[in-house]
């Protein structure tokens, strides 16, 4: 059985994926509804070490129906606990995720394309 710390975090079924990460940048992808039965999943996820050597990431929410407040938490404290500063652009967010994105506190540190 090959080491798990070698496989992909991002099973099929995750709403959230990392795309491509390195020492720049990093491009998550987001879909279906991140609700509290991923939430363990995404902060695994997003404790990645590409992330944290990423100062750049882009979030496309596009595919994303639904998140709930304890996921968008999660995110918040993804960019305000990362090791250095990163810049965050959402992109494609629905209305509903970015109220509760905002809900969450993430509109003062993340930029929000349509």
């Amino acid at each position: 059985m090959a080491d798990p710390s070698s496989q992909s975090l991002q099973p099929q079924h995750l709403p959230v994926a990392i795309i491509e990460a390195d020492e720049q940048h990093a491009f998550l992808t987001f879909s279906g509804v991140l609700d509290a039965h991923a939430l363990p999943a995404l902060e695994e996820l997003i404790s990645d070490r590409r992330l944290r050597q990423a100062g750049d990431w882009v979030w496309d929410m596009s595919g994303l129906e639904r998140i709930d407040l304890a996921c968008a938490y999660a995110l918040l404290r993804a960019v305000t606990r990362a090791p250095r500063t990163v810049s965050v652009t959402t992109r494609g967010a629905r209305r509903a995720v970015q109220h509760t994105l905002r809900h969450a506190g993430l509109d003062t540190v993340v930029t929000t394309e349509e």
